[in-house]
């Protein structure tokens, strides 16, 4: 089912329409980060999240350090090429000004099925060469894949540094995120690196009733447990200290928080 993901479900009314003024998660986690690029209904939802969770604020800063670490390391390590799937709302250092710290010719193509999201990477991100943004829905990874391929954006046969920032939760258990998963995989080059945070079941219950309140928009979440995160990582090897609280790849002193978001980091063999 990897080729397209076909369910009825990708056409619903969690895919994003722009200006609509539904629920987006991308302008939640805008909000959280501090930007300016969100609605009412976005800042209901964050203010409602964060009168249970007030160290939400916090978290999405773990998050984005945990980002770092991960295109650092595949950096530090010779990789030379990143994509960043589901990328979200520009907030700097991005993708392309960490890598470029270690590596000034790194690649870094940022995509997002989002198409005001697109429009924001454009024009905030692509001026510089070897810089791209590309509209695409991580439920159809063959479609990404291709378009990456077609357009010599990102040459698979040499190393490539993947990140799911915040991400894979966005994604039902029927739209196959596994499946999605495998299908980067495979296309990989030895030597490639998968970075994933995903938002833990473990997290505090009345954190996880307050999300269910995304259901059916594009902000809608199914957080899953330590054990369904690292079989997402099946054929990768996987980096210590594994699947863990994002802010325990940061620093050994960092708060807990009663969200729980996971990080984990796999090598390709």
């Amino acid at each position: 089912m990897v080729e397209g993901i076909e369910d009825p479900a990708l056409e619903n009314e969690r895919t994003p329409r722009p200006f609509d003024g539904q629920l987006n998660s991308a302008r939640v986690y805008d909000y959280l980060l501090g930007g300016k690029d969100n609605l009412e209904i976005d800042r209901g939802m964050a203010h409602e999240m964060l009168s249970r969770a007030p160290e939400l604020k916090t978290l999405v800063w773990f998050a984005r350090g945990f980002l770092r670490k991960s295109i650092e390391l595949a950096a530090d390590a010779g990789v030379r090429q990143f994509i960043d799937l589901g990328s979200g709302i520009p907030i700097s250092p991005n993708v392309h000004e960490v890598a470029r710290e270690i590596e000034p010719s790194a690649r870094v193509v940022y995509v997002d099925y989002d198409p005001v999201v697109v429009a924001h990477c454009e024009a905030l991100l692509t001026k510089p060469s070897g810089v791209a943004a590309m509209l695409g829905d991580i439920r159809r990874p063959q479609d990404i894949i291709d378009q990456l391929s077609d357009r010599a954006l990102i040459d698979f046969d040499e190393p490539v540094a993947i990140s799911l920032i915040g991400v894979l939760h966005y994604v039902m258990d029927h739209e196959h995120p596994a499946e999605v998963v495998a299908a980067f995989r495979d296309r990989l080059a030895p030597g490639s690196y998968l970075a994933i945070s995903h938002g833990s079941s473990d997290s505090d219950p009345e954190i996880l009733r307050v999300l269910t309140g995304t259901d059916n928009s594009s902000a809608q979440v199914d957080f899953r447990s330590a054990a369904q995160i690292e079989k997402f990582l099946a054929g990768f090897e996987l980096l210590e200290p594994g699947v863990v609280p994002v802010q325990e790849w940061l620093r050994p002193d960092l708060p807990e928080t009663r969200m729980v978001m996971l990080g984990a980091i796999g090598r390709k063999p």
